[in-house]
């Protein structure tokens, strides 16, 4: 596990379930409202901090996607995508990567797919069983509740980068 976290340099993320607890919320106009976690944001950041891209692949199109990811400096979203093994597979020869320089994390079956590309598969706690079975790790942490934070501890430890004193970000996670 430690030599697969070494040589990650694209990160693959779904969003329900993954980024956020799965929950849809609309308020009374019909509006999408997500959670998301601020450690995971951090994480996300820091991890970005030493050169490791990431993409945010989802099934299901929503602004509040948008906005997060522009939050945090993640320009690479694509939305309501039905073959997310196909679109993985093309990013990663656009950027010149072998698999073993790629994780996904995922909770649901259309995520097995994206686990197809990449080299090191993380599933979150709640994942479904066939996606923790997939998976080379499984966290501890639930899906928006700091799963994609102790993902990115995982990889920035693994490549001797895990802050000794802290992450200075001004706007945090």
């Amino acid at each position: 596990m430690k030599e697969k976290s070494a040589s990650i340099k694209l990160l693959i993320l779904d969003v329900d379930g993954v980024l956020t607890d799965g929950r849809i919320t609309l308020n009374e106009r019909g509006e999408e409202v997500k959670s998301f976690d601020v450690k995971d944001g951090l994480g996300l950041k820091m991890l970005m901090s030493t050169g490791v891209e990431v993409v945010i692949i989802t099934g299901r199109k929503s602004m509040v996607v948008e906005h997060r990811a522009k939050e945090l400096g993640i320009d690479e979203v694509w939305q309501g995508i039905k073959d997310k093994r196909a679109l993985s597979r093309k990013i990663i020869e656009e950027k010149g990567l072998e698999k073993n320089e790629v994780c996904c994390i995922g909770d649901d079956l259309p995520d097995l797919a994206m686990f197809m590309e990449a080299g090191l598969r993380i599933a979150v706690a709640d994942g479904v069983e066939e996606v923790r079975e997939e998976a080379d790790f499984v966290t501890k942490k639930k899906g928006g509740c700091g799963a994609v934070r102790e993902a990115c501890e995982w990889i920035l430890k693994s490549k001797g980068a895990w802050p000794k004193i802290g992450f200075t970000e001004q706007s945090g996670g």
